[in-house]
């Protein structure tokens, strides 16, 4: 599979957003809070990611957190696209950067790692297949 996180890839719908903030699974993996739920989609996941303007008011700070994880993001999601085909399942994920410094490359990616751990252990405690 190539590196790339193209637009199916992304969270845009509004419609699939509200239903995933009403009734999503929540998990906290600093720096980020993660939302995610089991839709029927063309593709393993799409993904929203989220630096809020509370934490970050200068648009050029939210760009750069948004920037980081999107690339950690892409380096990364292979272990969790492969699971969730091994499960037939897809899901809609909200990625919140929640800590209020911004970390390095290599210390997200030891996050994003960790979180995709995480969220794989997470799947397999509430989907029984």
């Amino acid at each position: 599979m190539s590196c790339t996180f193209g637009k199916e890839e992304r969270l845009c719908s509004q419609r699939l957003i509200d239903a995933l903030y009403a009734d999503g699974h929540r998990l906290m993996v600093f720096p980020y809070s993660v939302q995610w739920r089991v839709e029927a989609l063309p593709v393993p996941c799409q993904v929203m990611i989220v630096a809020p303007k509370r934490k970050f008011k200068h648009a050029v700070d939210r760009n750069h957190v948004k920037r980081l994880t999107r690339e950690c993001w892409r380096t990364r999601k292979e272990d969790l696209y492969q699971h969730l085909r091994k499960r037939n399942l897809s899901l809609t994920i909200s990625l919140v950067y929640i800590h209020h410094e911004i970390f390095g490359f290599e210390q997200l990616g030891r996050k994003m790692d960790k979180l995709i751990e995480t969220l794989m252990t997470d799947i397999d405690k509430h989907i029984a297949v």
